[in-house]
């Protein structure tokens, strides 16, 4: 369940502080809309850890416990002089008491925009995909041909879709989509590479475009694809195999890790893992 379902549930039983990160400057844990939600015994989701964490919190239920405080509450941390962190930025904080009835703002206001992902398959490495996805800054589209195939519950930012033949979805998928291809057949895998290939031809909108599989799967792809007259060229925006190199694993789980792990790399400003500045 996503950080969002969580508080979304809880604020059924209690009402709770959101502390957002409001605006930044300079070098910071997190950055603007990150957010943790404080109840009196309780904290979830993160705006970057450390003192200005603490101070928050401690903040938050102090608020919490007196019914005088008046919301919503701005404060300002300058994190060097006055936290002790080396990262030396400014963090705006936003504070707010949130209830039962700020259920629906918050799903919207909190729901993730996120990088539009196109997911083709519901077999086990996809459903390990959604659940190591559902935190992260995507939104997904999770598309199978079969019916019975997605769970009952899915995450904020993830969407089912059922399309027959499946490679019809790829027509209206949102331009700038980074595309995952697994479906439970090489036919199926086959005809949505085409249909990727065809859009990339006319379009030139879908940034990414993968395909699990072995060498010896793409090898058979790429020829098959070229009968149907694709070039070389344009079969070289193909990924196959998926995940990043090094990860050798064939669980679903590692294989959705090391396919998650390749994706943010190619999202803007994640190209390298920085930790905490």
């Amino acid at each position: 369940m996503s950080a969002l379902s969580q508080l979304l549930q809880r604020l059924n039983d209690e009402p709770a502080c959101l502390v957002r990160v409001a605006r930044t400057q300079g070098s910071v844990p997190r950055e603007v809309g990150a957010w943790m939600a404080v109840w009196p015994e309780a904290v979830l989701g993160t705006i970057g850890g450390g003192h200005l964490e603490l101070v928050a919190t401690l903040a938050a239920r102090e608020g919490l416990r007196d019914p005088a405080t008046p919301w919503p509450q701005q404060q300002r941390h300058a994190l060097g002089p006055s936290l002790g962190q080396c990262c030396g930025g400014v963090v705006h904080l936003s504070l707010e008491r949130v209830t039962t009835a700020d259920r629906e703002r918050l799903r919207t206001e909190l729901a993730q925009g996120g990088q539009p992902l196109a997911l083709f398959g519901g077999g086990h490495v996809g459903h390990a995909l959604v659940r190591v996805l559902a935190p992260l800054p995507f939104r997904l589209r999770w598309i199978d041909s079969r019916d019975g195939i997605f769970p009952p519950e899915l995450p904020e930012n993830v969407e089912a879709e059922h399309s027959d033949p499946v490679q019809g979805a790829v027509a209206d998928l949102v331009p700038g989509s980074q595309v995952l291809v697994m479906s439970f057949s090489h036919a199926e895998d086959l005809d949505i590479v085409a249909a990727c290939l065809r859009r990339q031809r006319e379009r030139g909108d879908l940034p990414f475009v993968g395909l699990i599989g072995s060498q010896t799967k793409w090898a058979t792809f790429q020829r098959r694809l070229q009968e149907r007259g694709f070039t070389a060229e344009e079969l070289n925006h193909i990924t196959c195999p998926i995940g990043v190199p090094g990860i050798t694993g064939k669980q679903p789980e590692v294989i959705a890790v090391a396919v998650a792990a390749q994706l943010l790399q190619k999202l803007p400003g994640t190209g390298a893992a920085s930790g905490k500045p």
